[in-house]
């Protein structure tokens, strides 16, 4: 007997479904391939069962603090306006005068990349997210940071820009100490919407880009992990920072168009 629609429904809600238990959760991650192997018919077919039929997508595990309130929703809109409107949507020559920090886990080993955590989700089933761990107690500090970290960044920056003003987007640093800082040397504070890691360019494209390039690579030790990372940033091409901004401005656009929600790129 010919399976007919009805047949293909079955099998990919009984997989998708009912299959989806803690001992199988692996389910959660086939692939369109793996599913064409094993019913032998075509990935057309496939996403039109997935997609019209049961309704299901696939989606990247997200790192989110928290649900957002309207008001923070309301926030994140706001900056993203006065932002693009400040810097005419990144056609600004004040772009060039931008310099953005922030700062990031860097692990001996890490196997799994964002396309490898998607999973299925049905209708009506929550986005899937992951956990965020506490920071760690060696976290940066303003001492740190004014004494330490800005003074080497900012002669670097002077020998380039000489006395063009700064403008510095990092939203973990706004003690007091490292305002009074910035205002001595010159460098104006861009501030950053609270809880908006998918705002961050490093967060959402500079660190994912040098973390794929070390994806899957084992280190011996923390030292010889963030001396790899170094290496990888030097490395970098000139063309890959300037699409580090072009994404930021377009990632301000997709928040405003979503009325502030957290997302992904697509």
């Amino acid at each position: 007997m010919e399976l007919n629609r009805e047949h293909f429904r079955e099998i990919i809600y009984y997989n998708f479904q009912r299959q989806l238990s803690q001992q199988k959760c692996l389910a959660e991650h086939v692939t369109y391939r793996e599913i064409e192997a094993s019913l032998k018919i075509s990935k057309t077919a496939i996403q039109k069962i997935l997609h019209e039929e049961l309704g299901v997508r696939k989606l990247v595990s997200r790192w989110i603090p928290h649900l957002l309130t309207e008001e923070q929703k309301a926030a994140r809109v706001n900056w993203c306006q006065k932002t693009l409107d400040r810097l005419n949507s990144g056609n600004s020559k004040n772009v060039y005068s931008i310099v953005s920090g922030d700062e990031s886990s860097i692990y001996c080993y890490e196997p799994e990349n964002k396309r490898q955590s998607a999973v299925w989700v049905f209708q009506g089933e929550e986005n899937p997210t992951k956990v965020i761990r506490s920071r760690s107690q060696r976290t940066v500090t303003a001492d740190w940071y004014t004494t330490i970290c800005l003074p080497k960044v900012i002669t670097e920056l002077r020998k380039i820009n000489h006395e063009r003003r700064i403008i510095l987007h990092a939203s973990s640093h706004t003690a007091q100490k490292t305002r009074q800082y910035l205002t001595e040397e010159n460098v104006e504070l861009l501030d950053h919407p609270p809880y908006s890691p998918d705002l961050s360019p490093n967060d959402c494209f500079t660190f994912p880009k040098i973390k794929n390039r070390l994806r899957g690579q084992r280190f011996q030790s923390p030292e010889e992990a963030v001396d790899a990372f170094k290496n990888a940033v030097l490395d970098l091409p000139a063309n890959e920072w300037n699409k580090c901004f072009e994404n930021w401005f377009e990632r301000m656009q997709m928040c405003i168009n979503l009325r502030g929600e957290y997302f992904e790129k697509q």
